[in-house]
């Protein structure tokens, strides 16, 4: 160890090494980034400026926009960059910044899908208590504790992950600093991290998950004793959006850091990686809106397109 030499730049392999399918992708996903970011935008700018909308449940959706926004801006920029110059290098301090708000923004995503879930609970199973209950302060309280858990798991994770050593091995088979894949490639003990990832990690996610699961099986069941077809319809609707995302969201992530045969590193696991970091967040606001007369309006009046979208 004494004679080998600290790394102080590591190269991000990314998702090819063929020149021709590198190009490919770089087109591909900074179209997916422009769409995703203004996609967000456009989203938080119709619920602010649109006093309609200035309701719970628009709250939560336009502080899931920008943490979209911020999730995305976390990797793709720095990927796009790399293909546009044909380099793969990123600093030690960079990639230790790009891990750190990696995980912030992603466990501050998935705690605030569960608030959104708790708040359609309330809209659709108490709906006569629901204005009570969902008062301005716990909105913002629900909106607080994701972003204050996300910054100090994601410290905790960086300060232990800048205790390793990384000696001669530079070389990360991923497009971003993944926390796994850092820990691999460390050449010195990790089980304290490999640690952190199960006790922190795990409860983040799969918590969020069983308040996401336990809030949805009331809404089934008060919607399945809607008397009408489109009475029902109608119930579910308000919720088949968030439903969506969560889907997407918990789906991909589970399968690639919470399964035994997952390697981080695997045509599978990159494909599953590229859907919860960058193709999760793009279709978010178009999930929400396309399913959302409200937000098609507000969307409407903000572009001068009312008339058009109302067809």
């Amino acid at each position: 160890m004494g004679n080998q030499t600290r790394v102080l730049d590591f190269l991000l392999l990314g998702l090819s090494d063929q020149s021709e399918q590198q190009q490919f992708l770089f087109r591909l996903f900074l179209v997916m980034y422009c769409i995703g970011t203004l996609g967000n935008l456009l989203t938080i700018l119709a619920i602010c400026f649109d006093s309609h909308l200035h309701t719970p449940m628009y709250f939560f959706l336009s502080n899931l926009s920008f943490l979209d926004l911020c999730f995305t801006s976390t990797t793709v920029p720095k990927m796009l960059v790399n293909y546009l110059l044909g380099s793969h290098t990123i600093s030690y301090p960079e990639c230790l910044t790009q891990m750190y708000f990696f995980v912030a923004f992603g466990c501050s995503d998935s705690i605030l899908l569960s608030a959104m879930a708790y708040d359609r609970y309330l809209a659709v199973c108490h709906p006569l208590h629901y204005g009570t209950v969902m008062t301005s302060r716990l909105c913002a309280l629900l909106v607080a504790l994701p972003w204050v858990f996300g910054h100090l798991i994601s410290m905790v994770h960086t300060i232990s992950m800048a205790q390793l050593s990384f000696c001669t091995n530079n070389k990360i088979p991923h497009f971003f600093c993944d926390i796994s894949a850092l820990i691999k490639l460390s050449c010195s003990d990790a089980h304290v991290n490999e640690i952190l990832v199960l006790l922190l990690g795990g409860p983040v996610i799969f918590i969020s998950f069983i308040c996401i699961v336990v809030s949805y099986t009331p809404i089934v069941s008060a919607v399945w004793k809607v008397p009408s077809a489109h009475g029902k319809w109608k119930a579910f609707s308000t919720c088949g959006s968030h439903l969506s995302v969560v889907t997407l969201f918990y789906g991909t992530i589970i399968g690639v850091y919470f399964n035994p045969t997952s390697t981080h590193t695997d045509q599978k696991d990159m494909i599953a990686t590229v859907m919860y970091t960058v193709v999760s967040p793009t279709l978010n606001p178009f999930i929400y809106s396309l399913r959302n007369n409200d937000l098609k309006g507000a969307l409407g009046k903000l572009l001068g397109l009312k008339h058009f979208l109302k067809r």
